[in-house]
């Protein structure tokens, strides 16, 4: 897709933002989709719906055997890709083949209570403690957290939960609050007083957290509690998934 202005967009990529809406696509996937045209594009120095299905699959070959791609990110491009000929070009799926490959399913590995107490003393400032606090707490993936607002905290005592907006899938639901959990909450509400995004960013209280700074917090958190244990941000989650699984 061509390059354009804040102010300018071009009509294939307004086809391929349509499209994407119409089905209820989550904004994040919305982002990751036309970025990943965006940059097969860049790459030939062509509009993407001049290439070839070779084209495309030698592009895929590139991010795999140069750029090292791991395979789960590799098929996010695929799907990117098939989306965008398959769904906004409508072009035959058996003509025009974009492959994907199955993903190694690694397991993560879960951090101690006492990796998790180190953990959260060696966060960067009371944000980070209190974000990667409740990630751990609430099983939130981080993208919904960044985007949880205030008011998607239930705290009344016979129902204590927080209300997921659009969440995979573009789906909503409920997930249970810990008494802890909600302590947590509380406490840095009272710190920050946000309005709206329970962890809006510094600059502008009224924008989202950016997910990539949430994941910069666990790393530098990690780093310097000395965790090398492989995962990332994520593997917060995993400890709510084991809990509830391990009730039934």
């Amino acid at each position: 897709m061509a390059a354009t202005t804040p102010t300018q967009i071009s009509p294939l990529r307004q086809r391929m933002l349509d499209a994407l809406q119409l089905r209820g696509m989550a904004p994040r996937t919305q982002e990751t989709y036309v970025d990943a045209v965006s940059r097969l594009a860049r790459h030939y120095h062509r509009s993407p719906e001049l290439l070839s299905a070779d084209e495309v699959q030698a592009y895929l070959l590139h991010l795999l055997r140069d750029r090292h791609l791991a395979r789960a990110s590799l098929n996010l491009y695929g799907c990117a890709f098939r989306f965008f000929y398959r769904t906004v070009l409508a072009l035959d799926g058996e003509v025009f083949q974009i492959p994907l490959g199955p993903a190694p399913q690694a397991l993560p590995e879960v951090l101690a209570r006492e990796e998790l107490a180190r953990l959260f003393d060696a966060a960067c400032h009371a944000k980070a403690r209190s974000f990667l606090q409740l990630a751990y707490g609430t099983g939130l993936r981080v993208s919904e957290l960044c985007h949880l607002r205030v008011e998607h905290i239930d705290s009344h005592a016979d129902r204590m939960c927080v209300h997921v907006v659009q969440g995979k899938g573009a789906k909503d639901r409920l997930v249970p609050l810990s008494p802890d959990t909600l302590a947590v909450a509380r406490a840095w509400w009272l710190v920050a007083r946000p309005r709206s995004w329970l962890f809006g960013t510094l600059r502008d209280a009224d924008q989202p957290l950016d997910i990539g700074m949430a994941q910069r917090w666990y790393r530098r958190a990690c780093a310097h509690a000395r965790i090398t244990k492989r995962g990332g941000i994520h593997t917060l989650r995993h400890y709510v998934l084991r809990r509830t699984m391990s009730t039934h």
